[in-house]
C-alpha cells in the first residue's frame, strides 16, 4: 500500500507501478517471491513533470473503466442494474447485447491504449526502450475488463429478474432497494413484487405465479410485451437448456440450474456458498420446490408455504393421478395410454416426496422460527431447518455446503 495527501501523485505510482519499468526494477531488488516493503521502498521514482499529468489521467480512466467493469456485478456495493438492461430501450435482447459487446470490446481497447501510453512514458522516462516495449497481455485487460459473454450476462439479468421479482431491485432505483427494514410499495411502480416472499419452481406450467410466469411478466414490463417470444428464444439460447420451447428451456434452467448459479455468485472466496434466496426443496422426484428471499422471511413464511404452496401442489399431482388413469382405463390409443400410464408413474412419486416432505416442514411451520439476520447465512440455514425438539429437518437446498457445521 502507498499513502500521500496528493491523490495525483497516487495515480502516477499506480501507472508506474503497473508497468514493465517498475516490474523489472522490482524483480532487480528481489527476484524471489517474497517481496517486502523494503524492496518497494528502494525503487528508484522519477516524476517527469513534462508526463505526469498525462499519466494521471491515464490512469483514473483506466480506473474509472475497471470498476465500471466491477459495478456491473451484482455483488458490487455501486450495482445499479445489469449491462443488459442499460439498453432495454431498444427492446430486443439481441440488439441490446450486440451494443453491450461493441461496448466492451471499445473499453478494452481503451484501458489498453491508455496502459500502453502510459507504460511508454515510463520506459523512455528510465531510458530502457532498448530492453522492453509496452506489450500488455490479454489476461491483465480481461481481468480489468472481461470480454462480453452471451450466457453469462443472460443468467446475470436473470439473477436480476429474481431479485425485482422478491423486491430486492426495483426497475425504478439504482442497486439494491430492499434488504431488511421498512418495505415502501411506492419503490415499485412499474414492476410489483411478488407479495408472499414464496415463488414456487415447477417442472410443468401448474400456476400463473410461478417464477417463469413471474418472470415472462418482468421480461414483458423491462423490454416491451411485442419482443417477448423474440427474447425468450434468445435467452433459451443462450443458457443452452434443452427443451421442445423457450418456456419450456426456462422451466429447466430455473429447476436444475438457477439456484447453483445463484450460490456460485454469492459466495466468499474463503469461507463458501452465502445465498440469499434460500430454496425449498422436497427431493430428487422435483415434486416441490420454491424459492424465498432471506431478507422478507418471516415467522409465517414456512407456514404459508406449507399450507399454500406445498398443500396446493399436493391437490394437483392426485388430480393429474386420477385424469392420467381415466386416460389409461379410457383410451384406445396405444401411444396415449402408455404415455399416460408414464407420466402417473413420475406424478406419483412426486406426490409421496411431497408426503414426506410435508411431515419434514411441519415441524418447522408449528416452530415459527425467527432469524436474525445478524448471525449470517451459515448459522441461519441451520436454525431455519431445527424443530423446537432440536431435530434437525433438512428441508433447504444443498445444505451441507451452505450451513454451519454443527458443534
Amino acid at each position: 500500500m502507498l499513502f500521500n495527501e496528493s491523490q495525483d501523485l497516487l495515480f502516477y505510482l499506480l501507472g508506474f507501478f503497473i508497468s514493465p519499468v517498475a516490474q523489472y526494477i522490482l524483480k532487480a531488488l528481489n527476484p524471489s517471491l517474497s517481496l517486502q516493503n523494503g524492496d518497494v521502498d528502494k525503487v528508484p521514482i522519477i516524476i517527469d513533470e513534462k508526463v505526469f499529468e498525462d499519466v494521471v489521467t491515464l490512469s483514473k480512466r483506466n480506473v474509472s473503466i475497471a470498476k465500471a467493469d466491477y459495478d456491473e456485478k451484482e455483488t458490487s456495493w455501486d450495482f445499479i442494474c445489469p449491462p443488459l438492461c442499460r439498453y432495454a430501450k431498444q427492446g430486443s435482447l439481441k440488439k441490446a447485447y450486440e451494443l453491450y459487446e461493441k461496448e466492451k470490446v471499445e473499453d478494452a481497447r481503451m484501458l489498453r491504449s491508455n496502459q500502453e501510453k502510459i507504460d511508454t512514458y515510463f520506459i523512455n522516462l528510465y531510458g530502457l526502450s532498448k530492453d522492453m516495449f509496452a506489450a500488455i497481455p490479454d489476461k491483465d485487460i480481461e481481468a480489468c475488463c472481461h470480454k462480453a459473454n452471451r450466457s453469462v450476462e443472460v443468467r446475470n439479468l436473470i439473477s436480476y429478474a429474481v431479485g425485482c421479482i422478491f423486491g430486492r431491485f426495483s426497475l425504478e432505483g439504482a442497486g439494491v432497494i430492499y434488504a431488511g427494514g421498512r418495505w415502501n410499495d411506492s419503490a415499485f411502480s412499474s414492476f410489483t413484487p411478488d407479495s408472499d416472499n414464496i415463488i414456487p419452481i415447477t417442472d410443468e406450467e401448474y400456476f400463473n405465479d410461478d417464477i417463469v410466469d413471474y418472470f415472462c411478466k418482468w421480461l414483458t414490463v423491462t423490454f416491451g410485451a411485442r419482443y417477448l417470444d423474440e427474447n425468450l428464444d434468445f435467452i433459451a439460447r443462450a443458457i443452452d437448456e434443452k427443451g421442445s420451447s423457450s418456456r419450456q428451456i426456462m422451466r429447466k434452467y430455473f429447476l436444475n440450474c438457477f439456484y447453483k448459479d445463484h450460490c456460485s455468485v454469492y459466495q466468499a472466496a474463503s469461507s463458501g456458498k452465502r445465498p440469499i434466496y434460500w430454496l425449498f426443496d422436497s427431493g430428487k422426484q422435483n415434486g416441490f420446490k420454491a424459492l424465498i428471499y432471506l431478507h422478507r422471511y418471516d415467522e409465517n413464511t414456512i407456514g404459508n408455504l406449507r399450507i399454500d404452496y406445498l398443500h396446493r401442489m399436493e391437490r394437483v399431482y392426485e388430480s393429474e393421478i386420477a385424469r392420467m388413469q381415466d386416460v389409461v382405463d379410457n383410451s384406445a390409443a396405444a401411444r396415449e395410454v402408455t404415455a399416460a400410464a408414464k407420466r402417473k408413474e413420475k406424478l406419483v412419486k412426486q406426490l409421496k416426496e411431497c408426503r414426506d416432505y410435508d411431515e419434514k416442514i411441519a415441524h418447522l411451520a408449528l416452530a415459527r422460527i425467527s432469524l436474525d439476520l445478524d448471525d449470517g447465512v451459515k448459522a441461519n440455514y441451520r436454525k431455519l431447518q431445527t424443530g423446537t425438539d432440536g431435530k434437525f429437518y433438512e428441508v433447504l437446498a444443498d445444505s451441507s455446503t451452505i450451513m454451519e457445521k454443527k458443534q
